[in-house]
């Protein structure tokens, strides 16, 4: 009985060890495509930085760019982030919206991004423009990837230019637009920010 009762024993032990093992292996080391939490974003952009950039990007012919984004600042202040892209989007009462970019980070960090998005309401016609996005209160870049309802009444427009707020929880995107085509009206509808391109735009 005493061999049988040292070998459960044993076996108990070794047991015991391997699990203890495992407990302290993270969980790169186990499943080494688990990603590393994202590092949080500190830092904000300044007015004249957003102006400097926002007129290389759109060029000389965005008239009220200037006004455009001094109320975004007074709105919303320093954003700790922005994107440069372009967009196309249509609609006939039910629309639809695609774009790329690259966002920066305060820290210089950059990453490419996308966003698509479905709307409703009285709205017609079809655009492709230039959009730069101011992002506020971005805990980390995971932190970007989900969707962001529109904020009723806050769209602001001048001289061709515009800019409106699409918020969740205490992220806010503010995306400045300048481009060309004919649509008209008002719209409900959010933009999905995703790390990969998709065609579906809920």
């Amino acid at each position: 009985m005493l061999k049988p009762l040292r070998l459960q024993t044993s076996l108990l032990a070794l047991a015991l060890l391997f699990a203890a093992g495992c407990a302290s292996k993270s969980p790169q080391e186990e499943n080494p495509e688990v990603a590393a939490v994202a590092p949080p974003v500190t830092g904000t952009h300044s007015e004249e930085t957003v102006l400097s950039e926002a007129r290389e990007f759109f060029g000389d012919g965005a008239a009220g760019l200037a006004d455009v984004v001094r109320v975004a600042f007074r709105d919303r202040g320093r954003p700790n982030a922005y994107i440069k892209g372009e967009e196309v989007g249509g609609a006939i009462a039910v629309g639809v919206r695609y774009g790329a970019g690259t966002i920066v980070l305060a820290n210089g960090e950059t990453r490419e991004v996308y966003w698509q998005g479905p709307s409703v309401g009285f709205d017609i016609g079809g655009n492709a423009s230039k959009a730069f996005i101011l992002v506020y209160n971005l805990s980390d870049m995971d932190a970007l990837f989900q969707r962001f309802p529109g904020v009723e009444g806050s769209l602001y427009f001048v001289g061709g230019v515009s800019v409106n707020y699409n918020q969740s929880g205490n992220t806010v995107l503010a995306p400045i637009r300048f481009g060309v085509g004919w649509r008209q009206g008002a719209n409900v509808g959010y933009l999905h920010m995703t790390p990969k391109k998709s065609w579906l735009p809920f």
